[in-house]
């Protein structure tokens, strides 16, 4: 629903947080199709933040996506804090020119459409439980 939300938002967007999923799975793969937003990651590394106490045994969990309005600054991840987690320090640029950085692979297809409302229903989310970006 946060996705959908956001997919047509002429405002600049950013979701960050720990959302307890890989980048890769399904799940937030199509969160990037459907909200048509940027991840900052995808050709500058894998950037795990979670288990910061397992150095053998660490993944991402922690997400920035963004707008086109943005460009990447700077991304890295910062040293142990004592949290399970590591920050992940992200800067951004705003800026007024919005052509697209790759896309690549993340073209909305009816299939994803139909999970991500399969998805919705399952959760039974409703439009009015996330907030409107405008």
């Amino acid at each position: 629903m946060v996705a959908k939300s956001v997919a047509d938002a002429d405002l600049p967007v950013i979701v960050t947080g720990d959302l307890n999923d890989v980048a890769w799975s399904t799940t937030t793969r199509l969160f990037r199709k459907v909200s048509k937003l940027l991840d900052p990651r995808i050709g500058r590394g894998m950037f795990n933040t979670f288990h910061a106490k397992y150095w053998f045994m660490r993944w991402p969990l922690d997400h920035l996506f963004h707008s086109e309005h943005f460009k990447l600054y700077d991304i890295r991840r910062l040293p142990h804090f004592g949290s399970d987690h590591f920050a992940l320090l992200t800067q951004l640029i705003y800026t007024t020119n919005t052509t697209s950085e790759s896309r690549s692979g993340l073209e909305i297809a009816k299939e994803d459409v139909n999970l991500a409302k399969q998805k919705m229903a399952s959760e039974n989310v409703k439009e009015n439980d996330v907030p409107n970006p405008g």
